[in-house]
């Protein structure tokens, strides 16, 4: 895990490293939540791994069949053998690891791998523009008809049969847009490469913080002067304010129902942060968790997030599924942390590429919000321009 350098006051560690699965729980949906409460209350240890989307089978009571593509179980933690941290300018090795003088030196004796050249991955679009349209103005019917408010709907690019070294493809990928919760995760043939920009939930000594985006405009780094009016824009648009705020109200029942009555608040709303490939428009809500609740019920609560759903979720759920091609699978799920001290970090699964060596699927998908002043052509340029760094670390 990487933060590449994001300097913020809710950073705990610059880098984390946890290899090893020394003790491990792989969960389908069912009662994943209850088993893995369990798990950790016996090892009382840091955990990592990840939630899948598709426990939202447990949470929604909404059946999950769409076809599967990568093989990413629904949810999978593991207490690593090894342990790694930067923060401050120093590495950190925990006592989980048995021999911390041996690993300096093997860290420090290890050369640095050399690119290679690897033949460029053709991303090929599971659904075309018009019906990518099509699909959005049916999902603009159910907006009018009062079926739900707004919908984060996705699509996915995919390639067949390839072989990349997935490694060096993370590394070009957090070059090209190095952002704030980036993720290797590797589970034997299964690898996730994700840069992604946001925050699912931390908790922080029972404080409980969700930072969710909606909004989304494009850079232009070469003109400060025009890139600064694509920020203003952004924050100024009634339709990506109208999304950021559905969404702030959807965390803020989420978060009510694990925190202490009058404790949830919105710390900043329409903030607008800049990052490689876009401007995004984050707000921060947060809370205090009630007595006698883990981290574990505050995942639970809220899962999944309301940025990769929409409201009301149970019924933007159901639409989703009925109006996406793939199922989702590790993508809008969270991959991050748990601490013996029951506080945990996790991200949001996007900006990512998902890649399993055993069968040779590649996948990355991308979505967008959409609301009833949703332009169907522009949340299509939307998903190309959120694909971009993807396309160009693929080559």
């Amino acid at each position: 895990m990487d933060n590449h350098g994001y300097a913020g006051k809710h950073q705990r560690y610059e880098c984390i490293l946890a290899a090893g699965d020394w003790k491990w729980i792989r969960l389908q949906s069912g009662n994943a939540f209850a088993l893995l409460k369990a798990f950790y209350d016996h090892e009382q240890d840091w955990l990592f791994g990840h939630f899948g989307y598709d426990l939202k089978q447990e949470t929604e009571q909404v059946p999950s069949l769409l076809p599967d593509k990568t093989g990413f179980p629904d949810c999978y933690f593991f207490v690593p053998e090894h342990l790694l941290f930067v923060a401050g300018g120093q590495l950190l090795i925990s006592s989980h690891s048995a021999s911390p003088d041996r690993i300096i030196q093997e860290v420090l004796s290890m050369p640095r791998k050399q690119e290679s050249a690897c033949p460029p991955v053709t991303l090929v679009a599971g659904m075309d523009r018009s019906e990518y349209i099509q699909k959005v103005e049916a999902l603009k019917a159910h907006i009018h008809r009062g079926d739900c408010y707004e919908i984060n709907f996705c699509q996915e690019f995919s390639a067949g049969n390839v072989v990349i070294d997935p490694v060096q493809t993370y590394r070009r990928l957090a070059g090209i847009s190095p952002n704030p919760f980036s993720v290797y995760y590797q589970l034997n043939e299964l690898h996730l490469l994700c840069a992604s920009p946001e925050r699912f939930l931390q908790v922080d000594k029972g404080t409980l913080l969700s930072q969710p985006i909606k909004g989304t405009a494009p850079r232009n780094p070469g003109d400060a002067g025009i890139d600064a009016e694509l920020a203003k824009s952004l924050r100024a648009s009634s339709k990506e304010r109208s999304e950021n705020v559905m969404v702030v109200d959807l965390v803020r029942n989420d978060l009510s129902r694990v925190c202490e009555p009058g404790s949830v608040e919105v710390e900043e709303l329409f903030g607008i942060y800049t990052f490689p490939q876009v401007h995004q428009m984050i707000s921060t809500v947060k809370g205090k968790l009630r007595n006698g609740l883990k981290w574990i019920d505050a995942v639970e609560a809220g899962f999944p997030m309301g940025s990769m759903t929409g409201a009301p979720k149970k019924r933007v759920v159901e639409l989703i599924e009925k109006y996406e091609l793939t199922r989702r699978g590790i993508f809008s799920g969270a991959v991050g942390y748990c601490t013996p001290e029951g506080d945990a970090d996790f991200n949001v699964v996007i900006r990512s590429i998902m890649y399993n060596a055993g069968s040779k699927h590649l996948s990355c998908l991308v979505g967008s919000g959409i609301t009833w002043y949703a332009d169907p052509a522009y949340e299509y340029e939307e998903c190309l321009l959120k694909a971009a760094a993807i396309i160009k670390a693929l080559g």
